[in-house]
């Protein structure tokens, strides 16, 4: 890196944290957020319409990352559109991490820290969307059992559940230890997992950091590592189940 971007990464970043972040929030507020309140009070089926906004929304709010830094890539599997119904697990490097998946899969569900089902409007998003709090504290049981029933009709329609099996991002890029949440869904469903590897999404926007990291040759990418299928799902046990899953991730990100 030269003396001259050094000298004002500072600026660029601080610019594009402002420009990402202010559409993050405004945008919503004054774009989007009309939309969900349509959708809310007229959709035939309120899950699906927001589950497809928080699709559109976080699809314009990638594309507006590759718009405005400077030296990134953003390469995703294109086989990812069309997926479903499965379980999808990657690997957790970054907050964008969830925003990506969101931004690839239209029918989608996943698990979101409980804590953020109690955020005024955030919350409400959420909880409409059909996604699933992490745990059963707090009064969470009753929601998380109705999110359960709902998953036969969810994946007879072709949907996709995608969870962090790490359950938080990696400070050292590698692989945590992986819950059993996502493994104990596609086992009692019968559903495939298909294992993605996400990289450079970290260099982007690390843990514990408020700016995005601009100015540096950046590649981010979104792929699919392998997958178990149905009939295998079913064959292993929990263990042998996240064993395989892991390995598969593992070698992936090897390879990135």
């Amino acid at each position: 890196m030269s003396r001259f971007v050094r000298f004002f990464k500072p600026v660029v970043d601080t610019g594009v944290t402002l420009v990402l972040w202010g559409y993050f929030i405004f945008g919503f507020l004054f774009f989007f957020s009309p939309v969900y309140a349509w959708a809310f009070l007229f959709a035939a089926d309120r899950t699906r319409a927001f589950q497809r906004l928080n699709h559109l929304f976080f699809k314009s709010f990638v594309r507006l990352v590759r718009f405005v830094v400077p030296g990134l890539k953003i390469r995703m599997d294109k086989s990812l559109e069309g997926l479903g119904p499965c379980v999808v697990v990657a690997n957790h490097r970054s907050y964008l991490d969830p925003v990506l998946l969101t931004a690839v899969f239209e029918k989608h569900t996943t698990i979101v820290k409980s804590a953020f089902f109690r955020t005024p409007v955030f919350g409400r998003v959420i909880r409409t969307a059909g996604y699933i709090p992490s745990d059963t504290a707090n009064g969470f049981s009753d929601l998380l059992l109705s999110r359960m029933q709902q998953f036969p009709a969810f994946f007879q329609q072709g949907g996709i559940v995608f969870i962090f099996p790490e359950g938080t991002r990696s400070r050292t890029g590698r692989l945590g230890e992986f819950n059993p949440g996502a493994f104990k869904i596609a086992r009692r469903f019968g559903v495939p997992v298909e294992v993605l590897c996400v990289t450079g999404t970290d260099r982007l926007f690390s843990p514990g950091r408020f700016l995005f990291h601009t100015c540096i040759e950046n590649r981010i990418t979104v792929c699919r590592a392998g997958a178990i299928s149905a009939d295998q799902v079913r064959q292993l046990s929990l263990k042998e189940l996240m064993q395989k899953s892991r390995e598969i991730m593992e070698a992936g990100l090897s390879d990135s």
